[in-house]
């Protein structure tokens, strides 16, 4: 059966299933549990990707120490791909991991690299954990620059056979990976899964993490995962978590919620567009004569409806908050600014800052 949703609709399961809604997850893993994936990135024009992440969810209560822990400590998350994973999606991830690389240039250059290889594992074996930094190039092959990566061959073999599943990161220091066999890293007697049924486990999991996406989408690939949907308005073919649909009336209402450009609910550009009417693109390469909201603009979103977007960077040696502008897509009313100043004073008061540009 196909089941009927009017946009509001579509658009508050998306938001639950985003946790950001009125009804706050409790901490970190309950967040990556559901979400599935956290991006990390770098950029801390405000904080970086993940931390922001997080806090978008959970709110004053999260500290970077949390996510720490659950990941080096208790083992509940684990870094892959420069995204913090729930170590439940391990085993449904495993299974194509074993089978990297399928591009042909990348199983030349392991080939050709087969000693070096060896050599990266054999100290790992014998040291680990270790950094990219104490494990020598041995490289026969060098792979081209490619405007991320330097002329050391090590962080590239590193990265490809986390891929492989061979070495995992057990550990930053500061922004730098510690590295490790994966044996010693992930849990051991983990579920095994036929590839078919990882693929499909992992397609369940990707629709419960956004509860509502387009069928045969490259974006947020969910495959037959939940049932069939018909949107009001849309003439897209979706699939939708039935229990997201059951929800509906427990819904707990909206917030102000405020959004790293890298946050996972703004991935996927056409469900954003077809959903909620955003068309969301990212700024921060763009030149500054071709930016409309701001270098590292986070979009804004009250309720279910994204309405601006805060251009704001964190200046720590005056350890203020600058806001230099809010953009309003529509004028909003005196409460809809109150409730935005407020989510703003907020995020520098979890930033230990104060806010300047707000008046």
């Amino acid at each position: 059966m196909t089941l009927e949703l009017t946009r509001d609709d579509a658009r508050r399961i998306i938001v639950r299933a985003q946790l950001l809604d009125a009804d706050r997850p409790g901490d970190v893993v309950e967040v990556a549990e559901q979400l599935g994936a956290i991006k990390i990135d770098p950029t801390a024009t405000i904080a970086p990707a993940q931390h922001t992440i997080l806090w978008s969810r959970i709110g004053q209560g999260y500290e970077p120490a949390q996510l720490s822990k659950a990941v080096e400590l208790d083992r509940l998350l684990f870094e892959y791909s420069g995204s913090f994973h729930p170590t439940s999606l391990l085993p449904l991830m495993l299974p194509a991991m074993r089978r990297w690389p399928q591009r042909e240039s990348t199983k030349q250059w392991l080939e050709a690299n087969s000693a070096f290889r060896a050599d990266v594992l054999a100290r790992l074996a014998a040291e680990g954990p270790l950094l990219a930094s104490d494990i020598p190039d041995t490289a026969a092959v060098s792979r081209p620059p490619d405007g991320w990566s330097g002329s050391n061959q090590v962080p590239t073999m590193l990265d490809f056979l986390a891929r492989q599943g061979l070495v995992a990161i057990t550990g930053r220091e500061g922004r730098l990976r510690r590295w490790d066999l994966a044996e010693r890293v992930f849990p051991k007697d983990l579920p095994e899964y036929d590839e078919p049924t990882a693929t499909r486990l992992l397609q369940e999991r990707r629709l419960k993490a956004i509860g509502l996406a387009k069928q045969k989408s490259p974006w947020t690939r969910v495959g037959e995962a939940g049932e069939p949907a018909r949107v009001e308005g849309s003439s897209w073919k979706w699939r939708v978590d039935p229990e997201a649909v059951a929800a509906l009336d427990d819904d707990a209402g909206g917030r102000v919620a405020l959004l790293n450009p890298y946050d996972g609910a703004l991935f996927d550009r056409p469900l954003l567009s077809e959903a909620f009417g955003f068309d969301y693109v990212l700024e921060q390469f763009k030149k500054k004569a071709e930016r409309k909201y701001g270098f590292f603009a986070h979009p804004i979103l009250m309720g279910d409806r994204y309405v601006g977007m805060l251009d704001a960077e964190v200046d720590r040696d005056e350890q203020l908050l600058r806001v230099t502008a809010i953009h309003e897509f529509l004028p909003f009313e005196l409460e809809e600014h109150e409730m935005v100043r407020a989510e703003v004073e907020d995020l520098a008061a979890w930033l230990g800052v104060r806010t300047f540009g707000l008046d």
